[in-house]
């Protein structure tokens, strides 16, 4: 099999690879380089010959003490063929990354390994004798299987806590798949309490229409009240600001603000983004107050409606951890979602491959004091 090469490529020549794909995420769009701006970014090409055919966003972030190098990393991605050799794609990664001044790579790739029906989970939960996710027998695909072993075997170093949330993006999601489905058929999977407070919403006069950026102040301000109630430090408004300009000049259906709002008053607000056909919730908030008329509710099903109609695939309510104990307070996330009807997922998760084996052990060790320093009362 010839061999491929890396090297960069400009952004118009990776938006055009993006649009030939079925589905990319997000975090690998040149917008999320202008999102993310505390790291330097650059939008790498393989080649087969002079055929382009993967990419990747590479954001790089120096550590402190450290800044002669960089951590190189690749969030979901990069756009490959993971089915096969994948030796053959991310060598020469390794080598360009290397040469530019790397001390490590971070890539999370994008395929499953295993995936849990609503049904699985709702009973797992409900059976003392199950903790986790992997206690039940899910479903296994072969290709997530194969990245996990080609990965430890060329010395790529797991970063997956048993958590299921880390420094990185999570490993497992919630999603409910989309094709050849009807809007009945959705909702007939969902749950009775989902399809009660769906038809609640609409009783109560709830009303969801699409905001445009000048109303994110309005979505930040209930984000804000929603951080306090559930205790998680908030983005800044310009965040959103940013993200919003930044994908909405790459494409303007890539995302999307819904607001809820009750005889006038705004209850609740979210965040779709979608990139072929997949779409994703990326960020939500609801008032304390009328949270009855189940504006959150309302939200979930018009960003679902909407991505059936665009011909999405996928509808992603993004991470959950992956205990069914139901003692334990993260349950509640898994509970939530998988009213929806749709499946647990287990992705292979993010790997490491250090470059530069004395820069990475600091990184490991610095990383280790901060974490531990950020868990103190």
């Amino acid at each position: 099999m010839p061999s491929l090469t890396v090297k960069p490529i400009s952004v118009s020549e990776h938006l055009a690879f993006i649009r030939t794909q079925p589905s990319v995420s997000f975090l690998q769009t040149p917008a999320w380089a202008h999102v993310k701006t505390e790291w330097r970014s650059e939008s790498l090409g393989w080649y087969d010959g002079r055929q382009l055919v993967g990419a990747g966003l590479v954001l790089h972030r120096s550590v402190p003490r450290l800044d002669r190098y960089t951590l190189a990393y690749l969030a979901e991605g990069p756009a490959i063929d993971w089915s096969g050799e994948i030796d053959r794609w991310l060598d020469p990664l390794a080598t360009y990354l290397r040469e530019h001044g790397a001390f490590a790579i971070r890539l999370g790739p994008p395929v499953h390994t295993h995936t849990w029906s609503a049904a699985q989970v709702k009973e797992g939960i409900a059976d003392p004798g199950i903790e986790r996710l992997t206690d039940l027998p899910g479903q296994a695909y072969p290709v997530g299987s194969g990245v996990h072993i080609q990965l430890s075997a060329a010395g790529w170093l797991p970063q997956n806590p048993e958590s299921g949330f880390g420094t990185g993006h999570p490993q497992y999601r919630f999603e409910i798949p989309l094709a050849g489905r009807t809007e009945d058929a959705l909702l007939k999977g969902m749950n009775q309490q989902w399809r009660r407070n769906i038809k609640k919403a609409a009783k109560e006069g709830v009303e969801v229409e699409l905001g445009t950026s000048a109303e994110l102040k309005a979505f930040h301000d209930l984000y804000v009240h929603t951080a306090e109630r559930d205790h998680f430090t908030p983005r800044p408004l310009r965040y959103f600001e940013t993200m919003f300009a930044a994908m909405s000049a790459e494409d303007p259906e890539r995302i999307k603000l819904y607001l809820a709002r009750h005889q006038g008053e705004l209850v609740a607000a979210t965040i779709l983004i979608r990139v072929g056909g997949h779409a994703w919730y990326a960020y939500g908030a609801s008032s304390t107050e009328k949270r009855e008329v189940r504006g959150s509710n309302a939200c979930q099903w018009a960003m679902i409606r909407d991505s059936l109609a665009a011909g999405c695939d996928v509808y992603d309510l993004r991470g959950i951890t992956p205990t069914l104990d139901a003692d334990d307070p993260h349950v509640g996330l898994i509970q939530f979602k998988v009213g929806t009807g749709g499946q647990a997922v287990r992705y292979a998760g993010e790997w490491d491959l250090p470059l530069r084996s004395i820069t990475y052990r600091a990184f490991d060790l610095y990383m280790k004091r901060r974490e531990s320093r950020r868990k103190r009362p």
